[in-house]
């Protein structure tokens, strides 16, 4: 099976390039070429840095466990919570055909149903995919809006439920499809509008949590604000009594219109299924080399680490950070997103400070790179300073968003630690 699938970039859809997409039994393999009338604008830049702007068809090899799609693509695609409900809505519609009678023939997903099966309007960053019949994909229902307003939560929550308990409906599908399946993570989630017009992230409790995860993350949200980080904004949104943590997308500018979107994988060439340690020194590189604001947006990052630390959010993988395109081939760090923290958690990051630091969550280590982040240590000070006098007052800020004080105990371990101590010693000084 072969498929052409062109690539726009944006509302205006400027075409950017052409896909291949190729299967052979088991075998998957794409390939992408930019579009003449691209490489010829004024405006080109590299989608990512491992596709340069040049003639040609360009290949990415697939690991066993990765895609089969240049990484500014693949950033596209949907995982976990996403995949799920796409696999259980396919297998739903097919039942139902074999039921009416009607002959199926086996059809597994591939890579690229996955990457069309996300909805156009929702999709993260700028790229769009168009078909062979001229039709951005994912095209919506007919007759249904694929961000609903906030007024749908409480079906989608319930649906999101069903598809947890493995007890959805055909229906149950109905409603997520293209709502549920945007964006990464494995957490049960939607896209919605907010009542101010603008798209937003609906995440849901999920049945297994064993805390107030979703209250967890909109108060790191919020701290991260009052500690300086450039932050996604966040709220909290009852929906049948159920608290649902409201995202507002950063890639969607108030003014309207798409942001070019990547990973800060996608940004230093890590593949996805990649097993190899990584370093936020990397980052710093990666800034120096494309930053539009190189040397704030290191700063950001040190302040983003110290937070981290603090609150203990040890999720913070490379998939967990990005960035956003300004112009001609130069980016900025995306607000920072996914900040959690894990109370019960070896307190680890997943991307190193550096390599000489180890996994270690320490302000010590955090310290220790200063110089190669080129922050005077009396300014890493000053920085570290308003980050813990923010972390300080995480019981007020859960106690003012509604979160009792058993469920704020719940998250003690994540805010109260050695760490903390460590900090307010070096302040002292």
């Amino acid at each position: 099976m072969r498929r052409t699938i062109d690539i726009f970039l944006g509302e205006a859809a400027l075409q950017v390039g052409v896909l291949r997409f190729e299967t052979q039994g088991a075998r998957q393999s794409a390939g992408f070429e930019y579009h003449p009338d691209w490489l010829a604008t004024p405006d080109r830049f590299a989608l990512e840095p491992g596709l340069p702007l040049v003639a040609g068809m360009q290949f990415h090899p697939q690991t066993r466990e990765g895609s089969p799609f240049h990484s500014a693509i693949a950033d596209t695609e949907p995982d976990g919570w996403g995949r799920r409900v796409i696999l259980r809505d396919h297998g739903k519609q097919r039942q139902q055909a074999r039921n009416t009678g009607a002959t199926v023939e086996p059809h597994p997903l591939n890579h690229l149903d996955y990457l069309l099966a996300v909805d156009d309007t929702s999709r993260a960053g700028a790229l769009r995919f168009r078909d062979e019949d001229g039709v951005f994909q994912r095209a919506p229902d007919p007759g249904r809006r694929t961000a609903p307003p906030l007024i749908e939560l409480g079906a989608l929550l319930s649906a999101s439920r069903a598809v947890e308990t493995h007890s959805e409906t055909l229906a149950d599908l109905a409603v997520l499809r293209g709502r549920g399946t945007s964006l990464g993570g494995l957490r049960p989630k939607c896209s919605v509008v907010d009542d101010d017009g603008r798209l937003s992230i609906g995440k849901f409790p999920s049945v297994a949590d064993e805390r107030a995860v979703t209250k967890g993350e909109v108060l790191a949200l919020m701290l991260a604000h009052e500690a300086g980080v450039d932050a996604a904004h966040a709220r909290l949104v009852d929906s049948d009594g159920l608290p649902v943590a409201l995202i507002r997308r950063f890639d969607r500018p108030d003014g309207g219109g798409r942001l070019m979107y990547l990973s800060a994988a996608t940004m230093l060439g890590v593949d996805a299924a990649a097993t190899t340690e990584h370093f936020y020194t990397e980052i710093v590189d990666a800034l120096r080399q494309h930053g539009a604001q190189p040397q704030s947006d290191i700063d950001e990052l040190w302040r983003r680490i110290a937070f981290s630390i603090l609150i203990t959010n040890v999720d913070d993988h490379l998939h967990n950070h990005g960035f956003l395109h300004v112009q001609l081939g130069q980016w900025r760090l995306a607000p920072a997103f996914d900040i959690n923290s894990f109370p019960e958690r070896i307190r680890e990051l997943k991307t190193w400070i550096s390599e000489d630091t180890g996994p270690e969550a320490s302000i010590d280590a955090l310290m220790s790179v200063a110089p190669y982040f080129r922050i005077k240590r009396e300014d890493a000070i000053r920085i570290l300073a308003k980050v813990e006098h923010a972390v300080g007052r995480w019981r007020q800020v859960g106690a003012s968003i509604g979160m009792s004080s058993g469920e704020l105990g719940q998250f003690a371990d994540a805010f109260e630690h050695r760490e903390r101590k460590v900090a307010l010693a070096l302040l002292d000084v």
